[in-house]
């Protein structure tokens, strides 16, 4: 009988090394990057009708960007070893991770400068009206300063373009080395194309972007605000997301294409991969579901005119559709990959457990932490717009 209808795998290919936590690790990166490229569209590109969000996307990367290695510390055996990789880099095996290292502690270093400065007009204004420990906090976060003349708000928004101009590409290098390091490992059929990190950081914008969205109308229905949001704003992000999404949707299905046409030497296991464990998780839910549906939807929004309570009802579901399509897009790479026996004759399983250290519960708790951040952040930064910004734009 043949080995492959006996679905035998070596002993070594039964474990799945990389789990939930290496997920949800390129997830959490990707919404930075997204983030912060609405922010860059409006601070560096003058979008006019992106400047409403443009505070609060900074805060919002930030608030994701906290947790970028949280979830790396977490699979690693010995933690805190983990800084090793930056003293001692190797640059031609598995420790490139210590290139991310680097990006990551630029792009953290250059987002918090970004934010401090963009800030600082109104962080003195609430210095001067705060008091105790709010008021000491202000006094740090405006390194003691209280400059409130025009010519240093001036100063403060020449600097903050360049920071953002700056900041463009060390963010898609963020979430485009995550994508790269994926591409680069040969051994895994379903990983190795020049595409992921092209994949990578086009799902990250879409991932950015639909959260922006979906965060920007529940946090102002919360407030009770709702008559504050822009409906411009939403039509743009909507653009925008839609714009995102035909690339990323494009270069997926092509990759299967050109995996396919190509009839490379692995193709007859990817091809049973994705007909056989990953045949719901892709073709039902990552494909049909949550992409397809939600293409003919933005198209819909973006080129009909529709009310403005239409917008405010469907904009944030087909967001959050997104954003499950991008959770589902991380699983079927990183685990997906793995379920490909190195035999070549049958696939691996993976069930993550709930308690586990890597498990379900740990996961949606590393994926609430930063919604939980930026509501803590908004008691010091303000989230949105101010009067100011547009005296000093206009």
């Amino acid at each position: 009988m043949d080995a492959g209808m006996l679905q035998y795998v070596f002993p070594n290919d039964t474990h799945a090394h990389w789990t939930l936590m290496i997920v949800i690790y390129p997830y959490i990166t990707g919404v930075v990057a997204g983030a912060f490229i609405v922010s860059a569209l409006a601070h560096v590109f003058k979008v006019q009708s992106l400047m409403p969000v443009a505070k609060f996307a900074l805060i919002f990367a930030l608030s994701w960007l906290l947790f970028v290695t949280a979830p790396l510390l977490n699979h690693l055996g010995q933690p805190q070893r983990a800084l090793n990789m930056l003293f001692t880099p190797n640059y031609v095996g598995p420790s490139m991770m210590a290139g991310f290292g680097y990006i990551y502690m630029s792009y953290s270093i250059l987002l918090i400068f970004e934010i401090l400065i963009i800030y600082r007009y109104e962080l003195v204004l609430l210095k001067e009206r705060s008091n105790g420990l709010k008021k000491v906090i202000y006094d740090v976060l405006t390194l003691w300063t209280n400059d409130k003349s025009i010519e240093g708000r001036k100063f403060d928004h020449k600097v903050a373009f360049v920071l953002a101009a700056i900041g463009i590409p060390l963010a898609s290098s963020l979430h485009g080395y995550v994508g790269f390091i994926f591409g680069a490992v040969k051994t895994v059929e379903w990983w190795f194309t020049p595409l992921m990190p092209i994949i990578f950081l086009l799902s990250a914008s879409v991932s950015g972007i639909a959260g922006m969205i979906l965060f920007y109308i529940l946090i102002k229905k919360f407030t009770n605000k709702v008559d504050e949001i822009q409906t411009d704003t939403i039509k743009t992000l909507v653009k925008l997301l839609w714009t995102f999404f035909i690339f990323d949707f494009l270069f997926e299905m092509l990759e299967i294409a050109v995996h396919a046409y190509g009839g490379t030497q692995g193709w007859h296991h990817v091809s049973g991969l994705l007909s056989g464990p990953l045949a719901w998780s892709f073709w039902t839910m990552q494909v049909t579901t949550l992409s397809i549906i939600p293409f003919f939807i933005l198209g819909y929004l973006s080129l009909v005119k529709v009310s403005r309570k239409v917008l405010l009802i469907v904009a944030p579901i087909v967001s959050l559709m997104l954003l499950i399509q991008v959770l589902f897009m991380r699983w079927n790479v990183v685990i997906g990959g793995q379920l490909l026996a190195k035999s070549e004759r049958g696939f691996a399983t993976y069930h993550p457990l709930m308690f586990e250290k890597e498990g379900i519960l740990v996961t949606a708790i590393m994926l609430i932490a930063p919604i939980v951040t930026l509501w803590l952040l908004s008691k010091i930064f303000p989230l949105w717009e101010s009067p100011c910004d547009k005296e000093l734009l206009h």
